[in-house]
């Protein structure tokens, strides 16, 4: 399959009179579904089976920043929206309900946001954790478990991979979108071995 074959289109649906605004740059794959009161911005990267669900409140996410695979986005119905700043990394299968993630805000696999947390720039909530209701983690900070507690402090070097990350998506998502065309890329494709190799 190259940039030229057809793919099918991702769910984007009104809801109430509140249409989706996607930037033009951002990668929206396939089998994503995304309703309401959402805005996505320039460079973002929404991966297969993520849910955006901006039915009684609102969703944004800022430039640069990637939603993985099987992530779920949703809101508050009266009181709270959902904010992502830029260059977050939201990893697969989380879950971000009605909180605020800051700009460069890392929330790893499987982990779970809750209402009116707030997870500050550079911040890292561990693969797993779930952060509560209303819980703050500082910028900087490398919170884990459930609920997520404060484990260290991140370094520079650990944030600078966290910026890292963004722009790569950033990078996966548009070859994504525009394939070859898109190049050139700062990666190669590992390409499948022969059948006799596997």
């Amino acid at each position: 399959m190259d940039s030229k074959t057809p793919h099918s289109q991702p769910t984007i649906e009104t809801y109430l009179g509140l249409v989706p605004e996607i930037d033009e740059t951002a990668y929206i794959a396939s089998t994503a579904a995304i309703m309401g009161a959402v805005r996505i911005g320039p460079d973002c990267s929404i991966w297969h089976n993520v849910t955006l669900r901006g039915d009684a409140n609102y969703i944004t996410i800022g430039r640069g920043s990637n939603i993985q695979d099987n992530s779920v986005v949703h809101i508050d119905s009266r009181t709270m929206p959902t904010i992502i700043g830029e260059y977050v990394t939201v990893g697969h299968g989380a879950i971000i309900h009605a909180c605020t993630l800051h700009d460069r805000a890392f929330v790893g696999m499987g982990a779970i946001v809750l209402d009116g947390a707030v997870v500050e720039s550079g911040a890292m909530v561990a693969a797993g954790a779930l952060v509560p209701p209303g819980k703050r983690v500082p910028a900087g900070e490398l919170w884990a478990g459930s609920p997520a507690k404060f484990m260290r402090a991140l370094d520079g070097e650990a944030q600078k991979r966290f910026s890292q990350t963004a722009h790569s998506y950033i990078e996966f998502g548009r070859a994504a979108r525009l394939g070859l065309e898109g190049g050139p890329y700062t990666f190669d494709p590992i390409p499948l071995p022969p059948r006799d190799e596997c």
